[in-house]
């Protein structure tokens, strides 16, 4: 039951472009390299140093996690297997076939497309429009507060006022939380991590702004149920160092570059769709997107811009991770 307001961005289709176009530029963070030079050869075939950044670029999101000088190693036997299976498909004849010339016309289009981001759209974002972005959200932060909660979710006022007792009689809150919670937070104890006000339904942020830090709510009720709440902490947001979140801003400053791009051409080309199952599926992305655009949240608040999962952009203070607690099924629900 998870209402984060970012839930959007998996069906507003522009976006959606822009993390295709813009995630790769991760991997290609330096330039080409001084000495391309040759790594590999596979009968007769020469794999080089530039070869294999396009290659980790390519498959990036399908790389396990893993440090650079083990991912190294893989993506060269990607390569070399690659290789491999193309010569031996043009010796049985395979390049004549419909299905390749297919396949390559739809790789050409891709390669085509990546190299226009790369030489023409990634430079439109430059290093002082980075640490503008960044300055104008830290500031925002520093005059935000911040708390760090633990609840427990139950289903009825009866339960949530055992729950009370429970506590009132020496239980711990976090061994509470594990065996009784229904949110997804009883996995850590009922940890939230931090938060705004404006990030969860007014209920629960009444409640729990107004405790003092080790206090424990009374029962609170929400849409989503009853709840028990301990403050464990408060404190003004505060930014993550530039160099941590850089790239981060970078890929949302590239998201909006692109749809900026992407407008103008639309604008200038003729497109037509004539399935008309498929015209109403495009309508409904459109105002999706449209919606994402109006109503996406800014930098600091959870998920905008995280450059890992559950953590935030600027902030930096979800001990517990928005995806693993269950700080996301009391965010503000997104609108439809």
């Amino acid at each position: 039951m998870s209402f984060s307001r970012n839930f959007l961005t998996s069906c507003a289709a522009a976006a959606l472009l822009g993390l295709a176009l813009a995630m790769p530029a991760r991997a290609q963070e330096d330039a080409a390299p001084k000495e391309d030079k040759v790594i590999a050869i596979v009968n007769g075939h020469e794999i080089r140093v530039s070869e294999v950044q396009m290659a980790t670029d390519d498959i990036i999101g399908q790389l396990p996690d893993m440090p650079p000088k083990l991912r190294y190693p893989f993506v060269v036997e990607y390569l070399i297997e690659r290789h491999l299976l193309a010569q031996y498909a043009v010796q049985e004849g395979i390049a004549e076939t419909e299905e390749y010339k297919r396949r390559l016309a739809l790789y050409q289009a891709k390669a085509l497309r990546d190299a226009y981001f790369f030489q023409k759209i990634r430079p439109m974002v430059t290093e002082e429009m980075i640490r503008k972005s960044y300055d104008e959200e830290a500031a925002k932060l520093q005059q935000t507060e911040r708390v760090r909660a633990r609840m427990i979710l139950v289903a009825s006022e009866k339960e949530a006022q055992d729950i009370e007792k429970m506590l009132a009689d020496g239980q711990k809150f976090e061994d509470l939380a594990q065996k009784y919670s229904l949110d997804g937070s009883k996995d850590y104890g009922g940890d939230l991590g931090y938060f705004t006000a404006a990030e969860m339904v007014p209920e629960f942020s009444k409640a729990t702004f107004a405790l003092k830090v080790g206090e424990t709510s009374q029962p609170v009720k929400t849409d989503f149920g009853w709840h028990i709440i301990r403050l464990e902490d408060r404190k003004q947001g505060a930014a993550q160092p530039y160099d941590q979140v850089k790239q981060a801003i970078r890929n949302v400053l590239l998201r909006q570059k692109v749809g900026e791009v992407m407008s103008r051409i639309r604008e200038k080309s003729k497109v037509e769709i004539l399935d008309e199952d498929l015209k109403k599926y495009a309508e409904e992305a459109a105002k999706a997107a449209k919606n994402f655009q109006e109503n996406k949240p800014a930098l600091d608040e959870s998920g905008g811009a995280a450059p890992a999962a559950g953590g935030d952009a600027m902030g930096g203070d979800n001990a517990a991770g928005d995806a693993g607690s269950g700080k996301g099924d009391l965010q503000i629900q997104a609108p439809q």
